[in-house]
């Protein structure tokens, strides 16, 4: 194809990929002061949460079923920007959050509409990649020092010559109880959403001549219209509403090569979709009488396909054990789900099988890198796993912290001039830079010599038992058990609740960083489905801070202050203007979103100021 414009670029990371794992380790690396492009072959971010696709993003907690799980980081930081605007899931408002935090960021820059072609690969590295954005008709070569592969699809690591796998491992190769006996092909299927409303007064649908036909005994075993439905098996009940779509519209797991039939799949689902609408409006009672179809995806959400090799495959039985990994950068919780392969049309097999099990896991840092492509990692569903593993590694917000470790990563491996794989050698660095980036690693807590908050005598206002003001430097930041790891406060009522730090001597000052509380047990996810959105809070957590205050003192002398009015973030880092010398900090919380009381899980303190600041171009 003949393009009128041709321009060669040249970065330190080219990230193409612009899923959330994509957009995570896009702006990662960038705040690491790498010099990073973003390259995503769809006019919006966010790949299935976005609004082409609409589906909530699942991870850890599993929807409520594990406390104090959910994922923080930059997800959290952008979940929670969302909530702040986007109290009624508008999957558009969903869209304007990711294009803004990547679109203004220092040392990024975004090409959407921009499709891959190629990949050079010299002497087992890649050096540069062939894209074309069609809207501007433009040939881009984008050159770098470090690629990652967040296409989902594993497509740059497969052009570049990564060792791939797709479908199920046989049972023996990995000992997993739940893989199959023989190796086989199958993968999951994707899946076309829809929505619909409720207009108050009937709505006739006609069914068009193309759409399939479906029986109650074809849907048997998939809850449809209003309905509650009891999964005996797994023990799960889910509430079903005929307006936000259904999960379990899914095909193509069983045709050999999900990519190279991947249109087929889509007119299949396509198909589908409008079938089932008509079973659910004209083939008895399913509570949708008043309903009309508002809006069907024209874009499938992919569930599985390729995963890249990397020096170390997840497997099963690391999930099951809840395996702390030396080089663990990211965790996992959600239980292992095996689709059927033939999806909708296999009437008698349930849709999903759950693989559950307690507690959570970590992801080894060697499954984020390619073992034959020395410049290639992977963020998303297609790092080094076994299939089945893959069923609980793939959701969206495992695959975000998973991209938010990898951005990190490659923006160290830039600065040392060393390979993705050399980094391991850095390997206790890299996890205290991203648990200083609010990033948990379950096993691991805030050893940073770098911040003096430790050394400090450390008293507040008020506290309640259990959560006095030295919690504050246990190096972990969320609850664990029965350990709170968190000041709490007095009554805000009674007036603003102060935490102060106290040295003996003055210390130099750079930087503040607090975390506060949003509650890591209760959902605050985009969402089209009714069910999700009524248990959620509306607008922004209650638990979190709203407004607070910052001062530093030398002596009896006021040297800095800073004051935060309606607060959105769990990690707020507060950059003074110049080092200064004091011996006490004060953080005073005057208000949160409705908590009677503030919740702060740490502050730290640094002389030096090392990160790039967001929301900056």
């Amino acid at each position: 194809m003949r393009y009128a414009k041709k321009k060669e670029l040249e970065y330190d990371v080219v990230v193409v990929g612009g899923g959330l794992a994509g957009v995570c380790a896009a702006v990662s690396a960038a705040r690491h002061r790498a010099r990073v492009a973003l390259v995503q072959a769809r006019p919006v971010l966010g790949g299935n949460s976005s609004s082409e696709i609409r589906m909530h993003i699942a991870g850890a907690s599993c929807h409520f079923g594990k406390n104090n799980l959910w994922e923080t980081g930059l997800l959290m930081e952008l979940l929670l920007e969302n909530k702040s605007r986007n109290p009624y899931h508008s999957f558009s408002i969903w869209d304007s959050v990711l294009w803004e935090k990547v679109r203004f960021q220092k040392n990024l820059d975004l090409y959407l509409n921009t499709t891959m072609d190629s990949a050079k690969v010299a002497e087992g590295r890649i050096t540069d990649i062939i894209c074309r954005q069609a809207t501007s008709e433009t040939e881009y070569c984008f050159r770098g020092k470090i690629f990652v592969d967040a296409t989902g699809n594993g497509t740059l690591g497969y052009y570049a010559g990564a060792q791939v796998r797709m479908g199920s491992e046989a049972r023996e190769e990995f000992n997993e109880a739940d893989a199959p006996e023989q190796a086989n092909n199958y993968t999951m299927g994707n899946s076309l959403m829809f929505i619909a409303s409720d207009r108050g007064e009937p709505v006739p649908f006609k069914k068009p001549a193309w759409a399939y036909t479906f029986t109650e005994d074809d849907l048997k075993l998939r809850g449809h219209g209003n309905d509650t439905w009891y999964h005996g098996e797994n023990g799960i009940t889910e509430e079903y509403v005929a307006e936000s779509g259904y999960w379990w519209i899914e095909l193509g797991g069983d045709c050999g090569n999900l990519i190279d039939k991947a249109e087929w799949v889509t007119e299949e689902l396509y198909k589908t979709v409008y079938g089932i609408w008509d079973h659910i409006k004209n083939a008895g009672d399913h509570g949708a009488e008043n309903y009309s179809l508002d809006w069907v995806g024209c874009v499938a959400g992919i569930r599985e396909s390729r995963r890249i090799v990397g020096d170390y495959l997840l497997t099963e039985n690391d999930i099951l054990e809840n395996r702390i990994f030396e080089d663990a950068v990211a965790y996992g919780g959600w239980p292992m789900d095996e689709h059927a392969p033939h999806g909708v049309f296999d009437k008698d097999v349930m849709p999903t099988r759950f693989i559950n099990f307690s507690g959570c896991y970590t992801i080894p840092y060697r499954s984020y890198y390619s073992n034959n492509i020395t410049n290639l990692m992977m963020a998303g569903r297609d790092i080094s796993t076994t299939r089945v593993a893959l069923g609980s590694t793939r959701v969206m917000a495992t695959c975000a912290v998973g991209g938010q470790a990898v951005g990190t990563a490659a923006a160290m491996a830039v600065e040392l001039g060393c390979t993705p794989r050399e980094v391991g050698a850095h390997i206790r660095e890299l996890q205290q830079i991203l648990i200083k980036d609010d990033c948990y690693i379950p096993g691991y807590r805030n050893d940073d010599p770098e911040d003096f908050a430790p050394e400090a005598v450390i008293t507040a206002t008020d506290f309640i038992v259990g959560s006095e003001p030295e919690k504050i430097v246990t190096g972990i930041t969320r609850a664990i058990g029965d350990e709170s790891n968190c000041w709490e406060s007095g009554e805000l009522s009674d007036g603003p609740q102060t935490i102060c730090l106290s040295f003996a001597e003055p210390r130099a000052l750079g930087q503040v960083r607090a975390v506060f509380d949003p509650n890591l047990s209760r959902e605050i996810m985009i969402s089209m489905t009714r069910t999700v959105q009524e248990r959620e809070v509306k607008y922004m957590p209650p638990e979190l801070v709203k407004d607070f205050q910052v001062r530093a003192f030398c002596g009896e002398d006021c040297v800095y202050e800073q004051s935060i009015c309606g607060n959105t973030r769990r990690l707020c880092v507060l950059d003074l203007p110049q080092r200064i010398s004091a011996d006490r900090v004060e953080v005073t919380v005057e208000h949160t979103y409705g908590y009677p009381r503030a919740r702060i899980f740490e502050v730290r303190l640094y002389s030096d100021v090392q990160a790039v600041p967001a929301d900056m171009k």
